[in-house]
């Protein structure tokens, strides 16, 4: 058997259905069933079946998988132990982040990083705190930009920045026009736009509770781009990142500092120094010269 034999089984017991896998590992459907195929064959057993719902383990496949996993990240370690000692990062490297982080702090960053590692493959991946957190336990991405507290206990993190949430308004708010931070307090009596689940709406759920409002939310959206989209037509008010704002001026929007507005804290997330290989180990350094603070 080979290790192309191994990552095949392996993304297709993951993935569950050959069109992703295929897709996964750059290859056609044939070429990944003709690998895996040719495993069983070697070992004389059923790995895999076809069902209506995409793939399944047979019982020695579940009982190989884990066998299988541990080779693939052997042999892998070995491979990038080599490349380490020719000191050329190479290979494909997942990072996720937070979508507000892909959008403000990284496009500079990557730009570099990129033009220093060309050997790297680098795939990026948005998305929210939690997802990151599972996706990278997983072994799904390498590293993850996200926010603490972490709740895998098995991951390791380096803080990067912390920062405050700030308050977006529509132009001509009555809130923008007193020209000094507000309350938390005073917000919560305003139409919101916020993204459930969110550090800032469970910050103004509290503050409302705090003081016996009600809070009113208007619009729930997905992203914080949308959020401030929405404050610049009119729709509501918003608590967004400070990254986000570094750069405002104008437009039809305006920004209220919060005295007692929640914060933030962005961190680097991993599985273990044991885990990256040499490209991941790279843009890990990388990242943390640029963007600790």
């Amino acid at each position: 058997m080979n290790l192309d034999q191994l990552r095949a089984f392996v993304m297709l017991a993951e993935r569950r259905t050959f069109t992703e896998a295929a897709h996964r590992l750059g290859l056609s459907q044939p070429t990944l069933s003709r690998q895996v195929q040719s495993l069983e064959e070697e070992l004389g057993a059923k790995l895999l079946v076809r069902t209506p719902r995409g793939v399944a383990l047979t019982d020695s496949g579940a009982r190989f998988l884990s066998r299988a996993r541990e080779a693939v990240a052997v042999l892998r370690q070995g491979s990038e132990e080599l490349h380490e000692l020719a000191h050329l990062p190479r290979g494909p490297v997942a990072l996720g982040v937070l979508p507000t982080v892909g959008a403000y702090a990284l496009p500079e960053v990557m730009g570099a990083f990129v033009l220093e590692f060309k050997e790297v493959r680098l795939r990026l991946a948005e998305a929210h705190a939690p997802a990151l957190e599972e996706k990278v336990a997983e072994g799904e991405l390498d590293l993850v930009i996200t926010t603490l507290p972490l709740h895998r206990l098995e991951l390791v993190s380096q803080k990067l920045w912390s920062e405050p949430f700030r308050l977006v308004v529509p132009r001509g708010h009555r809130l923008a026009r007193a020209r000094k931070p507000v309350l938390l307090s005073e917000v919560t009596g305003e139409t919101l736009i916020v993204v459930p689940g969110s550090a800032a709406e469970a910050s103004l759920r509290a503050a409302a509770e705090a003081s016996g409002q009600e809070l009113r939310v208007g619009l729930e959206v997905d992203h914080a781009e949308s959020q401030r989209r929405m404050v610049e037509r009119g729709v509501g008010v918003a608590l967004l990142p400070a990254i986000m704002l570094r750069d405002h001026q104008g437009g039809l929007c305006e920004v209220v500092d919060v005295r007692d507005a929640p914060k933030r804290i962005v961190a680097l997330a991993h599985r273990g120094e044991a885990s990256l290989t040499y490209g991941a180990r790279a843009l890990k350094k990388f990242l943390l010269e640029r963007l600790k603070k």
